[in-house]
């Protein structure tokens, strides 16, 4: 009997732990689905305090569920990178190759500030350089 109970902290910790790990994946699987249902626009973005967000015009944003986004400039694939996100850490990144401004401010890891199914708000700060965007799905 003290065999048993000795394991059921164990095996309890191991149950916990499937449990958290189902939870995240599945809060991972809806933000691929919502991220790749549909294209994004940059609808406000700043970098250190100045609002660029008319270097966004004409952009869309098409994500894919193996973790592509393509920079789509009036109609046409410009830029392809990689791109990921952490429900519970509530962050995302991109990585767009090259020196494609203004796609590549994009580029580096985000924080999550407030988002919805068509709405993202995120910053990013890199020494003395914050960048702030809000991206909407179209």
């Amino acid at each position: 009997m003290k065999r048993l109970l000795l394991l059921f902290p164990f095996v309890g910790f191991f149950a916990f732990s499937s449990c958290k790990k189902a939870i995240e994946n599945q809060l991972d699987d809806l933000i691929i689905k919502s991220m790749c249902d549909g294209q994004w626009i940059v609808t406000s973005f700043k970098n250190n305090g100045t609002d660029i967000t008319s270097d966004f015009s004409g952009y869309k944003f098409q994500y894919h569920t193996n973790k592509k986004v393509d920079a789509i400039k009036n109609g046409t694939i410009e830029i392809t990178g990689d791109w990921d996100g952490n429900a519970l850490q509530k962050t995302t990144w991109a990585d767009f190759p090259g020196n494609s401004l203004p796609v590549t401010l994009l580029n580096g890891n985000w924080k999550i500030s407030n988002n919805t199914w068509t709405y993202v708000v995120a910053s990013q700060t890199n020494g003395s350089q914050t960048k702030s965007f809000r991206i909407e799905k179209q």
